[in-house]
């Protein structure tokens, strides 16, 4: 019988601004060529938290703090074909200073800011456009 392998720890991390997401365009398997919120794999000892804010530093360069959790995945393996590795994907909301710019860094091809509708005709995975509705979803409720 074969042994299943644990998923493997995953995070990112959520900034929006005056109505747009920050958003990667991933360059490396898994979802290259795929827009996504900044994040990666964990490093031994990390915590998700921490995970979210190391992998959106290194994409784009930002320090963001106060990570909240937003939501979680299992994201199952095979993308990569045949024992590609599965994943916990945990989803923070963090803060970051306002003026603070994003520069593509690390394994992202570009980064941007992108509304929902945007987002929604843009190549991303599931994770994200369902965290995109919840997020449009609770940016309504607070506006009322």
């Amino acid at each position: 019988m074969k042994k299943s392998k644990k998923p493997q720890p995953a995070s990112s991390a959520i900034i929006e601004r005056d109505g747009r997401y920050l958003l990667v365009l991933r360059s490396k398997p898994p979802l290259d060529a795929m827009y996504a919120f900044p994040g990666g794999r964990g490093e031994d000892g990390e915590t998700p938290a921490e995970t979210a804010l190391r992998e959106l530093f290194e994409e784009t360069g930002i320090q963001a703090e106060k990570p909240v959790l937003f939501a979680t995945y299992g994201l199952p393996g095979g993308e990569d074909g045949p024992g590609s590795p599965s994943f916990f994907l945990s989803v923070f909301k963090v803060k970051a200073d306002a003026s603070a710019v994003a520069v593509a860094a690390d394994d992202a091809a570009s980064v941007g800011w992108y509304t929902a509708d945007e987002i929604a005709k843009m190549p991303a995975p599931d994770s994200v456009r369902e965290c995109i509705a919840r997020l449009e979803a609770e940016r309504a409720r607070l506006s009322t």
